[in-house]
Parts: structure tokens; sequence; C-alpha cells
């Protein structure tokens, strides 16, 4: 519903031309190595791989693509957390369809865009709980992290999994990735926060 909206407001925009729509990080990087793109509009919470996640991929393999981040979530970290990924504007869904065609056009232009309902963003307010950012991790992940919590170390994980220390090392760097944490101490400490294992 919400990428036929989007089309249905960009569909007048003699300037916008929509070229596809995929549904995760994953197919827009084989989208990409096929079409082409000025403007890449991006979902933050996707399944597979995340937004943040994707426009860590993106901007290194094509720095001419300006990325506008998309979200329903307005927690001031994460938006920082995205720009500093490389994306060149942060829209929340429900931005209206004059502003997302001003968003649109101004990061072609080399410009960095920000919702007009995000200034309070960088004030420190507290986002109440059903604006935290709860990133979608994958069953492997979660067992991962279920096994990092119970203090268990690389190897004792990779035996009780059944996989090998560089898929659990590979798990962890995703994991820490996805939920901004800076060390396994983190990992556990936003675990227990947001109740994920509960």
């Amino acid at each position: 519903m919400i990428i036929e909206g989007i089309k249905t407001a960009l569909a007048n925009e003699k300037d916008i031309i929509t070229v596809a729509a995929v549904n995760n990080g994953r197919q827009l990087l084989r989208l990409l190595e096929k079409e082409s793109a000025d403007v890449v509009l991006m979902d933050v919470n996707m399944p597979e791989m995340d937004g943040i996640a994707s426009t860590q991929e993106i901007v290194p393999l094509y720095p001419e693509i300006k990325i506008i981040a998309f979200s329903q979530y307005d927690d001031k970290h994460f938006i920082r957390r995205m720009l500093k990924a490389g994306a060149r504007g942060y829209l929340l869904k429900s931005t209206s369809s004059t502003e997302l065609v001003e968003a649109i056009k101004s990061v072609f232009d080399g410009r960095v865009y920000l919702g007009k309902n995000l200034p309070d963003i960088y004030s420190g307010r507290k986002q109440p709980p059903q604006q935290r950012f709860i990133p979608d991790l994958s069953i492997r992940e979660k067992e991962v992290l279920k096994q990092i919590c119970l203090e268990k170390n690389t190897r004792e994980i990779a035996d009780t999994l059944f996989i090998s220390t560089h898929t659990v090392e590979s798990h962890r760097a995703n994991l820490l990735l996805k939920v901004g944490a800076r060390n396994t101490a983190g990992l556990v400490k936003w675990a227990i926060e947001n109740e994920i294992l509960a």
C-alpha cells in the first residue's frame, strides 16, 4: 500500500520517473546491477537486509546515487546512524506528497534533506517506547544473540548451533551493526531493554 501510494504521489511529477520498487535490500542490490537510479527511497526496516546495511553497501558501490531514508521511526540516534551510513535525507512515512517531491529534488541537487517534522530530533527529548527502532533479525541472528546472552564464547556458540566460528562472528558483526551496539555487552543490554528474547 505504501509503495503504491508513493507511485501515485509521484505519477504527475514530470521530473521524476519511478524506475522500480523492491521489498528488501538484497533485491535492491541485485536491481542496481541492471538498472540505474539517481535517488533511492530507502525503507529502513526491511527483511533480509535493513536500510542501514543496504545504505552502507550501496554508497561505496554507487556513490552517484542519493539515498533518502524513509521510516516510521523518529529516534534521533537512529537518524544519525542512517546519515552516517551515507543517506542524504530522512523522511517519516507520515510526510506529505509535496514534501516527498521536495526531498527528492533537494537530494538530487546535492543537498541534505531532513523532514520538516524532525526539528526536535536533536533536542534530546526521550522517545516513547513505541517509537523505538527494533531491527528485523533473522532466526539465526536471534539464536546467536540468545547464546551471547547466555555468556557463551564464539566456539561454544558454534558448537551449540552446529555452525562455524566464522559464521558466528559474521552474525555477531551483523547484530552489532543492526542494533548500533559497540560491543557484546551492548548487545546484551539492548536485548534485555527491548525484551527481544522474552
